[in-house]
């Protein structure tokens, strides 16, 4: 199986090619700039240099989100997009799952999480089972002051992996001690390769209703939501 695999939900913008059985190329880029600029020329390179062709592809993968609005948007529009027009099955995947299979501990509590502003992050629980990554606790957007009170309780060490850790690790030190566990810096980058890998491996979605995996609403459209409320009630 041949899998084209994209992944622009945040700041990093990486893709991967698993072709005829292996990994043949992985493209990864950690740099601040508008993936919609980028993401195009990395496939067509990673394509060229791989000799493949769009009709040699069997499936799209693509993750899916949380992360960044405008990137989350990108990678999937431009997923789906391929899926359609060359009319071959897409599959989408979390964000965060594919962040915490960088740990391959067993049994390790596995916290990815996503800097969401003002205190908040997308974040959820995963533990590696054998061969796969179990969730424990389903990815959403919280405070991370609430969600560490929430680790306290598992009273077991918790592994802790992003690219937005700084910001976070005093907090977390504070609240779990020697139950915080920090890896190598390399392990806080989700793998495009990884993402590829998984999609030989799991059902594909329907490419016309995938939509991203926001978890929140995007500010502009609560605010627009909050104002027809209020004109509602300013009404009646």
């Amino acid at each position: 199986m041949n899998v084209l695999a994209i992944d622009t939900s945040n700041q990093l913008l990486g893709v991967a090619l698993w072709k005829d059985n292996e990994l043949k190329a992985e493209y990864t880029a950690n740099i601040k700039r508008n993936h919609s600029i980028g993401l195009m020329p990395s496939i067509n390179q990673l394509m060229k240099e791989t000799d493949t062709s769009p009709k040699d592809l069997d499936r799209i993968a693509v993750a899916k989100g949380p992360g960044s609005y405008t990137g989350v948007r990108i990678g999937l529009a431009t997923a789906k997009t391929l899926a359609w027009t060359l009319n071959i099955p897409i599959v989408a995947i979390s964000s965060l799952e594919l962040l915490a299979r960088n740990i391959h501990n067993d049994k390790a509590f596995v916290s990815p999480f996503f800097d969401a502003r003002r205190g908040l992050v997308y974040t959820g629980l995963y533990q590696r089972d054998t061969n796969d990554m179990k969730l424990v606790e389903k990815d959403c957007n919280i405070l991370m002051t609430d969600w560490l009170t929430e680790l306290q309780k598992l009273s077991s060490p918790v592994v802790f992996l992003s690219q937005d850790l700084e910001q976070h690790k005093k907090t977390i030190e504070e609240y779990l001690g020697e139950n915080a566990v920090f890896p190598e810096p390399l392990l806080h980058f989700p793998r495009a390769g990884e993402l590829a890998y998984l999609a030989t491996k799991r059902e594909a979605d329907q490419t016309h209703t995938l939509t991203p995996n926001y978890i929140r609403m995007v500010e502009a459209e609560a605010k627009w939501l909050e104002k027809q409320k209020q004109d509602r009630s300013n009404h009646e």
